[in-house]
């Protein structure tokens, strides 16, 4: 059996808000394999994102452990903890790029970051940008791309040191169907050419559909269901999964016709109370 890409045991967050605890994960457990694109979807306010910076300890668990690779990360501090985040890549949905930087200078930060040098830093910035089908935006600044455009750039930049993880905390939402259609494609294209376990927040069934193979539902702080994305989707046994199915209908009816032709419900797994699809986007 292969080692987990990442595995959450028993994790549980809480903030302090005016002096009471407030508590935003509760117990949440589940296990990512190498190579999976991994869903987690929830509705707002579920605790989705925390969840997600708990992985690569933006933020720290209150309780449980965080294991990536089979290492337990949970504790991790100094070098240790920088290893790790250079190990795991971050895609933020408002793209978080450097008004004042080009996109090559852009993509390269992270480079300069661990001190290398100059022409290594240009190179891998510059086969990023033709990763991602932007070669030709390499001297333009941040503010002359679209919105699309800048996601690429960020996406590239979460590449640079060659991470085995990327977490994508709600790519998509700040974008058009369309642009979002290409963005996903091309993550989905990513973890195909390059291997790489993705992570993906988000509060939109489609998006689930188009890039996942597994996902896992959170309702309030909790995991409710997990399983493979046309099967849980198909007999959802959680309210959560249910309303989530009802809030975006056309989503819903492509995974059950994708499910009609699929195995039963072995793989499915419900917690508490409880495919790929599209046209390849190019790779090069």
């Amino acid at each position: 059996m292969k080692t987990a890409a990442i595995e959450i045991r028993g994790l549980s967050k809480s903030f302090t808000v005016n002096g009471e605890a407030s508590e935003v994960l509760r117990d949440v457990s589940l296990t990512v394999a190498p190579g999976d694109i991994y869903g987690i979807i929830g509705r707002s306010g579920a605790g989705k994102s925390t969840l997600a910076r708990c992985v690569n300890l933006l933020e720290r668990p209150t309780a449980g452990q965080v294991f990536v690779s089979g290492q337990d990360v949970t504790h991790f501090a100094g070098r240790d903890l920088l290893d790790l985040r250079a190990r795991i890549g971050m895609v933020f949905q408002d793209f978080n790029l450097f008004a004042q930087r080009t996109v090559l200078s852009n993509v390269s930060f992270p480079l300069e970051i661990r001190h290398d040098g100059a022409e290594a830093r240009r190179a891998r910035a510059q086969e990023l940008l033709e990763l991602v089908g932007l070669s030709d935006k390499a001297q333009s600044w941040p503010s002359q791309l679209s919105g699309g455009q800048q996601q690429r750039v960020a996406i590239a930049r979460a590449l640079a040191n060659h991470p085995s993880i990327m977490l994508c905390d709600e790519v998509t939402s700040a974008l058009d169907t369309t642009t979002t259609q290409s963005i996903l494609d091309l993550l989905r294209n990513i973890n195909r050419e390059l291997g790489v376990t993705m992570l993906v927040i988000t509060h939109a069934m489609s998006v689930v559909h188009r890039i996942c193979n597994k996902v896992a539902v959170l309702d309030a702080g909790r995991v409710v269901e997990t399983g493979t994305v046309a099967d849980l989707f198909a007999h959802p046994q959680a309210a959560a999964t249910r309303e989530l199915l009802r809030a975006d209908n056309g989503a819903a009816t492509a995974v059950i016709a994708t499910a009609a032709a699929a195995t039963p419900t072995a793989t499915r797994r419900p917690q508490h109370d409880a495919q790929e699809a599209g046209a390849d986007h190019h790779v090069r």
